[in-house]
């Protein structure tokens, strides 16, 4: 069975359905199976990944990248008004 795409109202499935069922368009190719062991090992090495880095970060290294995202996350409490920050309340 081909994936349709998801933002089709239900007549536009239905004429598609039709249309594939009687061959007046071509279903769409399915991924193949190269593809398919490509993107599993590439989705296994991310997932190992973060783990082993995580491993080999120092007690410092592992500091500086929590400041910077605290920073981040504060940063986005603010907003840009006449040229200067101002910081909003976040329910």
């Amino acid at each position: 069975m081909s994936k349709r795409p998801k933002n089709l109202d239900l007549n536009q499935l239905a004429k598609r359905i039709v249309d594939e069922a009687t061959g007046d368009i071509e279903p769409e190719p399915e991924i193949d199976e190269k593809k398919k062991a490509a993107i599993a090992s590439g989705r296994l090495g991310g997932l190992k990944g973060g783990k082993s880095r995580a491993e080999k970060l120092t007690p410092e290294e592992r500091s500086e990248i929590a400041k910077k995202a605290s920073n981040t996350r504060s940063l986005s409490d603010l907003k840009h008004l006449d040229g200067q920050f101002v910081k909003i309340a976040v329910n």
